[in-house]
C-alpha cells in the first residue's frame, strides 16, 4: 500500500464524518480538511502506530488574496517510520482568522504558529505562549499579507538612521 492509500484509508476509517481532499502532486501528499478538525487529525497522525508523524517541521500560511477562504494554514509533518512528509491544509476565512493550536500535539509547532500569526495575523487558539516574534507587539499590520505594501507603510515602524 503506498502512502496516499495508507493515509486515505486511515483517515477515512478514523474520521468518517470529515471530508478530506487528498492530493498527490509530484510525490508530495497534501491533505485538506476543515480547520475545526485540526487538533484531532494531528493527534491521530502523530499517535497512529502505522503512521507516526511525530515531527511538525513547519507551519505557515498562504494568502490567496480572495474574498472567501482568503487564507490557508499549512502544516508540514514528517514520519521517520515511513520516511515521508505530508502537508495538512485548512482554509481560514478572513471573517474568522483563527484556528486551534497544535502546539500541544507537536512542541515544534509553537514557534511556527507564532511566526504565522506575526506575519499573517492568523490567531492560534489555546496557544501556550501567543505573542509576536519579529514585529513589536503594538505593530498593527501583518507583513506577508498580499495587501501589505511592498515598500512597507511609511511611519508605521521606526527604522534605524542611515549613516551618511
Amino acid at each position: 500500500m503506498d502512502l496516499k492509500e495508507l493515509v486515505t484509508y486511515k483517515l477515512k476509517e478514523k474520521f468518517p464524518e470529515v471530508e478530506f481532499d487528498i492530493t498527490d502532486y509530484k510525490e508530495q501528499l497534501a491533505v485538506t480538511f476543515d480547520k475545526k478538525n485540526i487538533v484531532n487529525v494531528a493527534s491521530f497522525l502523530k499517535d497512529d502506530p502505522d503512521l507516526q508523524f511525530k515531527l511538525c517541521e513547519d507551519v505557515t500560511a498562504i494568502d490567496w488574496a480572495r474574498r472567501k477562504n482568503r487564507f490557508a494554514v499549512v502544516y508540514h509533518i514528517f514520519s521517520l517510520k515511513l520516511n515521508s512528509r505530508i502537508r495538512l491544509k485548512s482554509d481560514v476565512d478572513e471573517s474568522d482568522l483563527s484556528v486551534d493550536s497544535v502546539a500541544f500535539v507537536w512542541k515544534t509547532a509553537d514557534w511556527h504558529e507564532r511566526e504565522t500569526y506575526d506575519m499573517y495575523g492568523i490567531i492560534f487558539n489555546n496557544h501556550p505562549d501567543f505573542r509576536r516574534m519579529y514585529m513589536p507587539e503594538e505593530f498593527e499590520y501583518y507583513p506577508l499579507r498580499k495587501d501589505f505594501p511592498l515598500m512597507g507603510i511609511p511611519g508605521s515602524l521606526p527604522l534605524p538612521k542611515k549613516d551618511e
